[in-house]
């Protein structure tokens, strides 16, 4: 285990097991520390990994031990292809959250994104669906899991709930969370929750929505309501969104099998783009009594987990284009992809994580990587 504040890389994988059962050539350290590295310059595959390795290598021979040279695409393939994926994200888990302060109080969005490219029709392998957890305001991925080819999101959920230290958190979810275990483990791991309500919860969304219908006809006279509403111009577009918050009433169906609920919300947005305007409508229950403003900001905080990092695996990692697939490599890298902008975002964590009196290496001599690559992320690793 490592020591409390340890920041140091190897503490946090010592307890990695390694899977090659033959004589060990190529440190797993020196391995997995490549790997994360060049996936944070842009790497997209093993191949790039290696040949991002080789134009580094003075720079790496200062913070690790390669008198076996660098290992080839070949062994980068076939460790990370039988790496534990939950053992893996366990380790990496650990060294990030030691080398980040995560914001106390701060809404953690959890969301689902399927690897198109894991899909392999040769062999009948299904598309790789993970659900991962952003930590909105360090903009950090907290975890992941890979959901089992015959399950869904709800059962994966509380699995990564576990993975998680969330206490003091408000976790958001959309109506695919949206069930009372779920509920009930985020309160149970000293959490609070706002989770979209749909049809797939019929008779609380019913409740819901009659209730806002009827309260909305006279402007909220008859009950208490806190009310939040923004105005803005983006993108082409004007968004009108209005938020309101009221305590749960006392008839409401289906109250009684939600751990915790003690408020209900909708969300408003009118928006107008070249003359032509749309509306949408969203339902929520919440956990705890806040305001309309921190409803609203949390609703838009969720978003952050498709604006910012979802987007960003596919554009700029090229996460849906990537066809490694064999054995757990495919997650394995899914997990790297998810860690990288968020160590990317921190300057001082790769003098923080690597041994004293190391510096990084020049980006004079960095290897190509694809045209995509948003400089800010990929100069962390190069700089």
């Amino acid at each position: 285990m490592p020591s409390p504040r340890s920041a140091r890389i190897q503490e946090h994988f010592a307890d990695l097991t390694d899977p090659r059962r033959r004589q060990v050539v190529d440190p797993l350290l020196n391995i997995v520390t490549i790997a994360v590295c060049a996936v944070i310059a842009g790497a997209d595959d093993f191949v790039s990994i290696a040949a991002w390795a080789h134009e580094k290598r003075d720079w790496l021979a200062k913070i690790l031990d390669l008198r076996s040279g660098i290992p080839s695409h070949d062994r980068f393939n076939a460790v990370l292809g039988a790496l534990k994926p939950a053992e893996f994200e366990k380790c990496l888990l650990s060294w990030i959250t030691a080398l980040h302060e995560v914001t106390t109080g701060q809404v953690v969005a959890i969301d689902g994104k399927t690897l198109r490219g894991s899909f392999d029709k040769a062999s009948g392998k299904s598309a790789i669906h993970m659900v991962s957890a952003w930590a909105t305001a360090n903009q950090l991925t907290l975890g992941q899991v890979v959901v089992d080819a015959k399950s869904n999101e709800i059962t994966a959920i509380p699995k990564l709930l576990e993975l998680l230290e969330i206490s003091g958190s408000l976790v958001t979810i959309d109506a695919m969370g949206c069930q009372t275990a779920i509920a009930e483990a985020i309160v149970t791991g000293g959490a609070d929750y706002v989770l979209a309500v749909k049809e797939n919860q019929p008779t609380l969304h019913a409740g819901i929505e009659a209730f806002f219908l009827d309260h909305l006809d006279d402007d909220f006279a008859r009950v208490k309501v806190s009310r939040h509403e923004t105005i803005e111009h983006a993108h082409g577009r004007d968004e009108h969104r209005t938020y309101y918050v009221c305590d749960v009433p006392d008839d409401l169906p289906d109250r009684g099998r939600w751990e915790g609920l003690k408020r209900i919300g909708i969300a408003i947005s009118d928006t107008a783009r070249d003359g032509k305007s749309s509306d949408d409508v969203r339902y929520y229950i919440l956990s705890k009594q806040i305001s309309a403003r921190s409803f609203g900001a949390a609703v838009r905080g969720h978003w952050g987990i498709e604006n910012r990092l979802h987007w960003q695996l596919d554009v700029t990692f090229g996460e849906d284009h990537c066809r490694t697939r064999k054995g757990h490599a495919d997650a394995n890298f899914s997990i790297l992809r998810r860690t990288a902008p968020g160590l990317a975002l921190t300057k001082s964590w790769f003098r923080q994580g690597l041994p004293a009196g190391s510096s990084r290496p020049s980006r004079n001599n960095a290897v190509s990587s694809p045209s995509s690559v948003a400089p800010g992320v990929a100069s962390t690793a190069r700089a």
